[in-house]
């Protein structure tokens, strides 16, 4: 609950949905910035994904050097912290400035592999001990439940393959009571009764000799419908004709009950390019239907569809230009426009919608954030300005589907944008950059292992004297010198964590 007025919450009082003021460049302001805690091991280290717990009280990051960092709100020099009977933690509007929010380092889980993916537990709050934790997925690991406070293990839910090999499950879900633990991985889904030891219930995805209905390969994301009575997975494997890459499945059963699909001719590069944020039912309350939101890797894109009619998305969510793609082999430069052209980056780009389901916030790989309002294809279709096609709804000629531009995009970041995720209980974004790069520019040890005559480094330090670090000299007894010089390192350009207000102007 937000307090507007200043006067102290009661013991009654009901949760309120932040109201936001998007369409307003004025009060697009950065509330704070914080740097990741620093680790003398790991230079470049950046937080791939961030994710607020049921209070908004800490924020959890994925970091790239194998660690969890959590990070604390508290108030700033102008913020003021209002405390109702039974301690939840509130903010007033008024104070939603710059400078009344502070975040702090609290803690870092280091773990033995790469962080697969996590999920904090749905009541997660700072001042419940017992509900503050979250479930971690960490590559040949069991599923972890640790404890928000200090780390420690609560639980394990292993899942072992047929080499008696523990997977890390690509995808964390929690059903709408918070008693089950869905994982998704390959052609398979795990589910966990988090109450009871052992081994959980497997849900087999892959299409069988009776059945050439599910989905083949990695179980990349999952989200429950607002319901719970289905929830929908999709996998990492590019849809085609014969077979799409989204799939709904009933909640009890766990029998595959829609198919979702309608752009394998339009996104061929890999499926679903985030993890258990990827897509997920928002709930319109002006509408009677509920829509499925699903973005796709390696494309600035994302897709809706109506689910009465799931066979092809009825709008797409676009930035106002999509950033063009370097041709192989290409230098990089167009030399006639004189622009910069990138790469996709197969980095997961995460995007929100927030608790509302109006606004869905989303990165890219430039340092952008786009706000897109999710009410706005529904808006074409009552006007008639909306055109109905075999494909889908449509407002131009040369493209047959609704094309819905963001209503506010501005410049955040330097460098790749990771994740976003709104603020629960407050009109707040935060957003999280960071990226490797290998190119010479960001990479000054970058060097190369060659002969005497082709030997080069970018950086002079590591100059033909062999001064440079790392560096060795041998004599080969043809009289070739050679020199090995140390493996390249990726670099982060920005490794920032920033908190954007979007909220309603207050002069009080």
């Amino acid at each position: 609950m937000i307090d507007t007025t200043g006067s102290q919450p009661s013991e009654y009082d009901t949760l309120q949905v932040p109201v936001y003021n998007v369409t307003s460049r004025d009060m697009r302001l950065l509330l704070s910035h914080a740097e990741l805690d620093p680790d003398p091991d790991f230079e470049y280290n950046f937080a791939r994904k961030a994710l607020w717990c049921a209070d908004g009280s800490s924020a959890l990051l994925q970091c790239e050097n194998r660690s969890f960092q959590i990070i604390q709100t508290s108030p700033g020099e102008q913020g003021e912290i209002i405390n109702d009977v039974n301690s939840t933690v509130y903010m007033t509007i008024s104070f939603l400035k710059p400078g009344c929010f502070a975040l702090s380092h609290a803690l870092t889980l280091r773990q033995p592999s790469p962080i697969v993916d996590f999920l904090w537990y749905p009541s997660a709050l700072r001042r419940n001990p017992a509900t503050y934790c979250f479930v971690a997925s960490v590559r040949e690991c069991p599923v972890k439940l640790l404890d928000g406070n200090d780390g420690r293990l609560r639980a394990s839910y292993p899942i072992v393959d047929h080499r008696e090999r523990q997977i890390a499950p690509h995808s964390l879900l929690f059903n709408l009571t918070a008693d089950k633990l869905y994982c998704g991985f390959q052609d398979e889904i795990e589910i966990f009764d988090i109450h009871r030891p052992g081994e959980g219930k497997r849900l087999h995805t892959r299409p069988s000799k009776k059945s050439k209905e599910g989905l083949k390969g990695i179980v990349a994301a999952l989200s429950f419908s607002p319901t719970g009575t289905y929830f929908a997975a999709g996998t990492l494997t590019p849809a085609s004709p014969a077979a799409d890459n989204i799939a709904l499945y009933d909640g009890s059963e766990g029998m595959q009950v829609l198919s979702v699909g309608g752009v394998w001719t339009r996104e061929s590069g890999g499926v679903m390019q985030v993890l258990s944020f990827n897509f997920m039912f928002a709930t319109v309350r002006s509408f009677v239907f509920a829509d499925l939101y699903a973005s796709f890797r390696r494309s600035d894109c994302v897709w809706a569809w109506d689910l009465r009619n799931a066979s092809a998305p009825v709008c797409r969510f676009e930035p106002e230009e999509v950033m063009p793609i370097r041709a192989p082999g290409s230098s990089g430069w167009n030399n006639d426009a004189g622009v910069l052209k990138y790469n996709r980056t197969n980095q997961k780009i995460h995007f929100d919608i927030e608790h509302g389901g109006r606004w869905m916030g989303k990165g890219d790989q430039v340092g952008n954030i786009a706000i897109y309002d999710l009410h706005a294809n529904h808006h074409l279709v009552e006007t008639g300005m909306a055109r109905v096609s075999g494909f889908g709804t449509g407002n131009t000629e040369n493209d047959p589907m609704n094309v819905i531009r963001p209503v506010q995009e501005f410049k955040a970041h330097a460098d790749a944008i990771g994740s976003v995720t709104f603020h629960p209980l407050l009109p707040v974004l935060l957003s999280v950059s960071g990226s490797r790069h290998f190119d010479a520019e960001a990479s000054p040890h970058v060097s190369f292992t060659g002969s005497e005559g082709n030997a080069h480094s970018d950086s002079d330090s590591a100059s033909d004297s062999g001064e440079g670090e790392g560096a060795q000299c041998w004599k080969r007894p043809c009289g070739v010198i050679e020199r090995r010089r140390a493996r390249p390192q990726p670099t982060v350009r920005d490794a920032s964590i920033k908190l954007w207000y979007l909220g309603v102007e207050n002069n009080t």
